[in-house]
């Protein structure tokens, strides 16, 4: 079969069609799964973004106008900062070798991060503030407690020492200096002056507290010191006695005490563990002997694989009985009945072996209850032997616990004493010190400028976090989309090669018949049928896109061609029946004998496409095992014949399953070049994946802007999935005037066709109509 000329000429420039000029036939091709999400395109997201570019646009402005104002309209704020100092070697008049009674910072804790977390939290206390309100009588001030701004006069307004506190602590802030020992002290005010002012206040409260807490420390605890020297000294002469006469009284020695607790110790884990074995044995008996109770007289076969592992006799029996019972079965399979003398003794062997295995058993059950009976005596006399053991263990251990606390008491105050004794001299010369670890290297000042709000920074980050926004809003009015548009979405969703579009059939190209060279011969009246454009308009961009997707099917696989071809489409209304009808009409124009075959058993459309009647079809031909004529199949479209679908079956899917369904397949294509079979919908009934495993190649339809991708994904695995072989898809209805194809600019040939586009001078287009030049070659 020669392959026409035209093909060649009238192709539009879309993708090349994949697997080369040769090769073999991809089942899916597109190299990558389907389904998976494309990788970030640059260019992709810019075009969405100005598709929707107002969205985009309105959410950028609105966030940058949301920032301004909010930032305008926000109270001007002032903040005052003071340094504080903590040192670590304060003046020590007394030496290094005297330490304070009460700790400063100095020594190991001062290394301590505890200790100035503590400082932190010290600043900002409830105490300090207290005495800060009260000092300033903050309580009283309203311009203070409502933050107004220098010039504007408060409410006038009271309230309580303890709230002012709390509205103080909420404005203050401590931040440590990294690798340092100073701190920033931090009031924020809408007045500037009075943040200056309250903040000096808090730094020399805190100052002055810090000295009064450690003066109050020394000297209460030099009062404590001396009231506790003469009582300590008492208290170690007494627990010395008690403890020599507790030892004379009670005959022991501290060693003597730990060898009997050791021993005690060794024979009460003895005990225990032989208590702990005899109740596991224990708990084993019952166990057997409660497994053999449950042994029936009627089935004795049924025994613990335990008992039968430990008794050879009871195995015997058990084997001797099951011997038994299988002769008298087979006495029974021999036809004999139970009088006879042979059904007789079998019984009696039967119930023999029975009563011995059930007397072993009971045997077992009796030796297993002595068991049971030894065990238990066992126990109890364990169980004594142990709580003797505990008993005198409680004993000892009263003895030692008492002789331990008497010694406990004499060194605890024997300690005590010599270092109460020790502190007592230390403190009275270093309480009539004053010396203090706090310092503050920078007192506050008054700032000038605000902290807040930060106009240009927020500014620019209302700008870009509107651009953001604006940015994801329109890419998120697109993802909202999860329609098929364009041949990206084809290939990039459904990982199958894109064969070409059919452009949207409008009114004004339906009635315009104006766009022929010439008029065709025999044509009807009225306005152009979508399905036979083609044929009627073949000039059209209609026309041209459809020859595209014929040249891009027949140059899929040229040394070995698709002679069965089925179309068909994931869900219903999406156009099948027109692009089959178009890609059939654009094969007979290439001179050759094309048959269209509507196995849409169930909503059948071809018979009213070619005015056909319903009662010759394909389901009379698997009826009467033979073809139609070519006269009733015959089109008034050249070259192009068509089998409607006939009477409807009740049971459309088993036809399709029958061998003689397969015979009509085969008797199709040896008296056709083309078989184009228009099925149901893949996804909605299971005629189409059928059908697609008795076709050579498998055309899906998705219709623009309304075929889901997850509709399109399920079609394109139900076809998978029993072996089918899918050729590509056609993206049907495409509106070439939508913004989204304007980036597709090979595309505007689909739209008015390449006639079109000669200055739009009928005179200057061809005489020649599609398929004569493939005539004459």
């Amino acid at each position: 079969m020669t392959t026409s000329s035209s093909d060649s000429s009238s192709r539009s420039p879309e993708p090349a069609a994949p697997g080369g000029a040769s090769g073999p036939r991809p089942t899916v091709s597109g190299g990558r799964i389907p389904g998976t999400p494309p990788a970030l395109n640059i260019v992709m997201a810019w075009r969405t973004v100005r598709k929707h570019w107002v969205i985009a646009l309105a959410t950028a402005v609105g966030v940058f106008l949301l920032v301004a104002f909010y930032t305008l309209g926000q109270k001007k704020i002032y903040q005052a900062t003071a340094t504080i100092q903590f040192d670590p070697n304060p003046p020590r008049p007394l030496g290094r070798g005297v330490d304070a009674v009460v700790e400063m910072g100095t020594g190991s804790y001062w290394n301590n991060r505890e200790y100035y977390e503590t400082q932190y939290k010290i600043i900002q206390s409830m105490r300090v503030a207290l005495a800060v309100v009260r000092d300033l009588s903050l309580h009283n001030d309203s311009a203070f407690l409502e933050n107004l701004p220098p010039g504007r006069p408060g409410s006038g307004k009271t309230v309580t020492p303890e709230e002012a506190a709390e509205v103080l602590r909420e404005r203050l802030a401590v931040d440590p200096v990294k690798e340092s020992r100073l701190a920033i002290v931090r009031f924020t005010d809408a007045d500037a002056q009075r943040a200056q002012r309250v903040l000096s206040v808090v730094v020399n409260t805190y100052v002055e507290q810090n000295l009064e807490d450690v003066l109050a420390s020394t000297d209460s605890a030099v009062e404590w010191l001396r009231t506790q020297l003469d009582k300590l000294k008492g208290d170690l002469e007494a627990s010395e006695m008690a403890l020599h006469e507790y030892k004379i009284d009670k005959h022991i020695l501290s060693v003597a005490i730990d060898d009997q607790s050791n021993m005690l110790r060794e024979e009460m884990k003895q005990l225990n563990e032989a208590l702990t074995l005899v109740r596991t044995r224990r708990e084993e008996f019952r166990a057997r002997r409660d497994e053999l109770a449950k042994v029936k007289a009627s089935d004795p076969v049924d025994l613990p694989s335990s008992e039968l592992l430990q008794s050879v006799t009871l195995q015997t029996l058990r084997e001797r009985y099951e011997e038994t019972v299988r002769e008298q079965k087979a006495l029974l399979g021999e036809g004999k009945g139970p009088r006879h003398p042979d059904m007789r003794a079998a019984e009696e062997r039967v119930g023999a072996t029975k009563a011995a295995l059930l007397s072993e058993v009971k045997n077992i059950q009796g030796a297993l209850d002595r068991d049971l009976a030894v065990v238990s005596r066992q126990e109890g006399a364990l169980a004594g032997l142990f709580g003797r053991a505990q008993k005198q263990a409680f004993d000892l251990n009263l003895l030692e616990i008492e002789y331990n606390r008497l010694r406990r008491s004499k060194d605890n105050t024997e300690k005590l004493y010599a270092l109460v004794l020790e502190r007592t001299k230390e403190a009275d010369l270093t309480r009539m010190m004053r010396v203090n670890n706090i310092r503050v290297p920078d007192p506050p000042l008054v700032q000038r400028k605000p902290i807040r709000p930060r106009v240009p920074m927020n500014l620019a980050a209302g700008l870009l976090a509107g651009v953001g926004l604006g940015v994801a809003a329109a890419l998120g009015r697109a993802m909202l989309d999860r329609t098929l548009k364009t041949p990206d979405d084809v290939e990039q969703e459904l990982g199958l090669p894109f064969l070409g579009l059919l452009p949207e059939i409008s009114p004004e190209e339906k009635h315009a018949k104006g766009k022929r060279p010439r008029p065709r011969r025999g044509g009807r009246g009225g306005g152009t049928s979508r399905e036979l454009i083609v044929h009627e308009q073949p000039f059209s961009g209609a026309a041209e896109a459809a020859r595209a997707v014929r040249t891009n099917l027949l140059f899929m696989a040229p040394d070995n061609p698709y002679r069965i071809l089925l179309i068909t489409s994931a869900g219903p209304s999406e156009g099948k029946t027109t692009v089959a009808c178009c890609i059939a009409t654009a094969m007979a124009q290439a001179e050759q004998r094309v048959i269209m075959v509507d196995c849409d058993l169930r909503r059948p459309r071809l018979h009213r496409v070619f005015g056909k009647g319903t009662d010759v079809g394909v389901t009379t031909a698997l009826l009467d095992g033979e073809l139609p004529s070519d006269e009733v199949m015959r089109t008034e479209v050249p070259n192009l014949w068509v089998l409607p679908a006939g009477p409807l079956p009740p049971n459309p899917a088993e036809l399709f399953h029958s061998a003689r369904f397969r015979m009509l397949l085969d008797q199709l294509s040896a008296r056709f070049d083309r078989v184009i079979i228009d099925s149901p919908p893949v996804v909605a009934v299971t005629d189409a994946a059928i059908l697609s495993t008795l076709s050579e190649g498998t055309v899906l339809v998705a219709r623009a802007f309304k075929t889901q991708r997850e509709l399109a994904r399920h079609g394109v695995k139900s076809l998978l999935d029993v072996g089918g072989t899918a050729a590509g898809v056609v993206l049907n209805a495409v509106d070439l005037d939508r913004q989204e194809y304007r980036y597709y600019h090979y595309y505007s040939y689909k739209k008015e066709g390449y006639y079109g586009q000669v200055d739009g001078d009928p005179e200057a287009r061809p005489d020649d109509r599609p398929g004569d030049s493939a005539a004459a070659s």
